[in-house]
């Protein structure tokens, strides 16, 4: 394998902690354990001597975003101690570890006397302020923990199958290894690229220790069954769960059903829907274990949204499939299709049906709270998705929409998919505000029109997203020129709504420069159509727009120096090349 470090950082550190002038001291960390908070002082350089390390980041208003894992023989916190800064990140223990720690007045006397410290550690710091690449820093030892009556290894075993088939190594161990020596589990997470310990239900003490030593852990249950009062979990100081739920159900049961009861038990991170024995399921689990996932992004655009349908047409085309879906606004919208298993097909067929053929803004009412009633659309989007919850869809998805009430991003996971669909769509001054659970929620691209950023808390994988937030949104012509009432009406352009609408519908749309490069920077792949010829509240203009989006993703794959999958992929064994192999962000 590659090495993950130079040797001679560690020789160098260990000289330097070994040293009997020092005052370095020793300490253990068990599992969720804090070593220290972001915004604290650096007073200490740590080293991780056994058991591994988490990097967290919060930012205010959103989820703790992890960041990798430090694993032993690597320093914690060198950068804000050298630099006199607090700490960037929070680091905790992620299983049972041993720390060492060096005062900072040892550490700079120590690099006084040692010059070679200081110039290993610059060199880990400039690798380490390089764009965040997940390489090795990402978990690599998952745990699998059954709490269903039949046995899981088979699952397992397919799952590690699919690993070993993208060319890595994988290791799966199982209770006959609880006897072994603790430096033989070292060696097996050494050795491979990844490690998956599976622990059935009659295995308490197995799943226990499991659940203490993995990097994240999968729960695996059975879709129609009740779970169990008691469910092993992991966290990580309430910075971040690091449990996933995943379901398995019998091939003949068409959709996912009774996930709530399941979510409300376990109160995992993320929850997955497996077929039992289905090749395809089990890949996808690989690809989430190996940071292969793809996940798919759609902004926010009105009727230029159609330009997603010929995007995910042609990615399917490309071959590429998806494993996290989301979006904004219509991007939401046609999102959800892939996510409950539409086919292309089905796709074009329903989006024509409920917005090209329907006139979904053809309700006008008059203006207290907004342009139309939106029982149309409320209707075409119970015709569409029923009364599915987001959390039975077969693929991850979620839809965001704005929370006035808040001022925050509502990101929705679960619930009524019309419901949040509703929201998402709800543009302010055009359709009214949706009211949930107290919050008045409208559409999502008031605040995040492309949040790629959602889809970065779950998914370590590449991202491609689709946005149309440079398109034009309003015709100047039709502002300076408006038609008269008799000419609107009689040309039967007030089934688009007044030039009003076109005006709150990009204002829904728009976002700073600096905004649109963050999100935009997130994704991996990121294609940009540009129809022309078409209103954002154009809705019958439904083909050409469709093809400009088809025509984008084309160009957007050409384009690609390195194949979708590699975007954010860690190194094979022994493909690595030096000094390429990124570590974790500075903590």
């Amino acid at each position: 394998m590659a090495p993950h470090r130079p040797d001679t950082l560690e020789a160098a550190l260990a000289k330097v902690f070994e040293d009997r002038n020092t005052r370095a001291s020793w300490f253990a960390l068990t599992g969720g354990e804090l070593l220290f908070q972001a915004g604290e002082e650096a007073d200490s350089l740590y080293l991780v001597r056994s058991g591994r390390l988490g990097v967290f980041r919060q930012e205010d208003g959103h989820t703790p975003q992890f960041l990798g894992v430090i694993k032993p023989g690597e320093p914690v916190g060198e950068m804000a101690l050298i630099a006199g800064t607090p700490h960037s990140a929070s680091v905790v223990a992620l299983r049972d570890s041993e720390i060492l720690a060096l005062p900072r007045a040892d550490f700079f006397e120590a690099v006084r006397t040692r010059p070679e410290v200081m110039i290993e550690l610059s060199r880990l710091m400039l690798q380490r302020a390089r764009e965040r690449a997940p390489g090795q820093t990402d978990p690599s030892v998952f745990g699998f923990i059954s709490v269903r009556a039949r046995p899981i290894r088979a699952f397992v075993e397919r799952v590690a199958a699919q690993i070993e088939a993208q060319g890595f190594t994988c290791e799966v161990i199982d209770h006959s290894a609880l006897s072994s020596a603790s430096d033989w589990f070292s060696r097996m997470e050494d050795t491979h690229d990844f490690v998956l310990y599976v622990a059935e239900l009659d295995e308490p003490s197995w799943a226990n220790l499991c659940a203490r030593q993995v990097d994240r852990l999968f729960v695996v249950g059975d879709a129609l069954t009740a779970p169990p009062k008691s469910i092993p979990a992991q966290t990580a100081h309430g910075l971040q769960q690091f449990t996933d739920l995943i379901l398995l159900r019998d091939p003949r049961m068409r959709r996912p059903a009774n996930t709530r009861v399941w979510l409300d038990a376990v109160e995992p991170g993320r929850w997955f829907h497996v077929v039992e024995g289905d090749a395809n399921d089990a890949g996808r689990i690989a690809r989430i274990i190996t940071g292969t996932a793809v996940g798919l992004v759609l902004s926010g655009g009105g009727a230029r949204a159609y330009a997603h349908i010929g995007a995910i047409k042609a990615l399917h085309e490309a071959g590429i499939c998806f494993d996290f879906l989301g979006g904004a606004s219509m991007g939401a919208v046609i999102a959800a299709g892939p996510a409950l298993g539409w086919t292309d097909e089905e796709l074009d067929a329903r989006i024509r049906r409920a917005f090209v053929k329907s006139d979904p803004l053809s309700d006008l009412a008059f203006p207290m709270i907004a342009m139309t009633r939106a029982k149309k659309v409320a209707g075409l989007l119970e015709e569409a998705y029923g009364d599915v919850d987001i959390a039975d869809m077969p693929l991850p998805f979620f839809a965001v929409s704005s929370n006035l009430t808040t001022g925050r991003v509502e990101v929705h996971r679960r619930g009524l998919l019309r419901r949040a669909m509703r929201a998402s769509i709800s543009i302010p001054g055009v359709m009214p505000p949706v009211v949930m659970d107290g919050q008045v929620l409208v559409d999502g691209a008031v605040i995040k029109n492309f949040p790629t950023d959602v889809m970065r808390q779950l998914n370590a994988g590449p991202i491609i997203g689709v946005d149309m937030s440079q398109a034009r949104g309003v015709d100047p012509h039709a502002l300076e020129n408006p038609p008269s009432w008799w000419r609107w009406i009689a040309s039967g352009a007030w089934k688009k709504g007044p030039p009003i609408v076109s005006i709150l519908m990009r204002s829904a749309t728009i976002t700073t420069d600096a905004e649109m490069d963050d999100t935009r920077a997130e994704a991996d792949l990121l294609i940009l159509p540009m129809p022309e010829g078409s209103d954002i509240r154009d809705w019958k203009v439904y083909d050409p727009v469709v093809e400009a989006g088809r025509r984008a993703t084309v160009e957007a794959l050409e384009a690609m120096e390195t194949p979708l999958e590699r975007c954010r992929h860690r190194p094979v064994a022994d493909t690595a090349p030096l000094g390429e192999d990124a570590s974790t962000e500075d903590a």
